[in-house]
This record gives structure tokens, sequence and C-alpha cells, in this order.
């Protein structure tokens, strides 16, 4: 199986490239799914609410940026039960039988050094101005905005560490292009 990976800096479009990647051809992983996911799990609730002293899980994720913006080191507590999770989710999808090529849509794939378990890595670049309007419009907060952006590796670090960059700064026809020229290259 040819495994890739695709990551990005925050709101750069890893989402849309990888569904476009993939086209519905190919299994997708998506990290952020999965963290979806998590939050709907009975026991993972459990342990969030144990770790931050909630009284209860409803509008749990929004608690937890609420914390992140009072005290951002709360976000790294926050990865410390969630990334191991994630982590065996991947792993799993990586078993599967019978695949040519896998997806696997992961945002911090180079900060989490995850690099070696992919025969191919995609970095999605945007300019931050565009990030942030795109993180708000999807009812994001630029203090969490700010704080997630600090977690992550400086945007031309990155990209020196993956095979191909794909720029997310113009239209969806433009990216779709890039896509094209991408899987040619491929």
């Amino acid at each position: 199986m040819i495994k890739i990976g695709i990551t990005g800096s925050l709101s750069s479009g890893k989402t849309t490239v990888s569904k476009m990647i993939s086209r519905k051809k190919y299994p997708l992983f998506s990290a952020d799914k999965s963290v979806l996911n998590l939050y709907r799990n009975i026991n993972f609730k459990k342990k969030i609410k144990k770790t931050f002293n909630l009284k209860n899980s409803k509008n749990l994720k929004k608690k937890i940026k609420n914390l992140i913006k009072e005290d951002k080191k709360k976000l790294r507590k926050l990865e410390i039960i969630i990334h191991p999770l994630v982590r065996k989710e991947m792993k799993d999808a990586m078993r599967k039988k019978n695949v040519k090529i896998s997806i696997f849509e992961i945002p911090l794939l180079i900060e989490s050094k995850l690099k070696k378990y992919f025969d191919i890595v995609i970095f999605v670049a945007a300019k931050k101005n565009i990030r942030l309007k795109r993180y708000l419009k999807n009812g994001g907060n630029k203090k969490i905005f700010t704080i997630l952006e600090k977690r992550q590796y400086n945007q031309n670090k990155k990209i020196k560490l993956c095979d191909y960059v794909i720029y997310n700064n113009k239209s969806l026809k433009v990216l779709k292009n890039n896509i094209k020229i991408l899987n040619k290259k491929l």
C-alpha cells in the first residue's frame, strides 16, 4: 500500500485537498474526523471531564476551547489524551488489506514526527491572512487560531520536510488545477 500523508497549516485546505486527491476512490483517514468522533465517545468524555475538572459533558468542545483561551498549557494536556488515540486509529487504517493507495489527512504530521509512516507527504500551503479569514468564517476564534498556529511549526520549515506542496491561496478552480498537476506527478 502506498500511504500518502497530507498536512498543512491551520485552515490551509487540507480536508478539501484530501478529498480531491482521494476522489472517493481511495480510503481517506482524517485525524480531525477521528477527534470529532472521540468527542462522541462516553469514555473519552469522562476522561476529559475528570482531567479538566468539568461538571458535565454538554458543549464539551466549547468548554475545552474556553479553557485553552484562558491557559494555553491546557492544550498540551488535551493533546496528551487525544494524540495516542488518533495515532492508534491511524495505524489501524494503515493495516487495511487489498488497498493500493491510502490518503491520511494529519494536521500535525511533521510536528508529531509521523513522516516515517508515509511514502509521500504533501503540504497544503496558504497565506496566514487567508487561513485566518477561513478559520473565522467557519466559526473559529482569533485567539484560538493564534494559540493553535503557535503550536505548529513554521510553514517554510514544514515545506522543506515534505515531498510536494499544493498552494491554496486562490479559487477552488485554481486548487483543482494544482491537484490535477500533482496527480500527474504521482
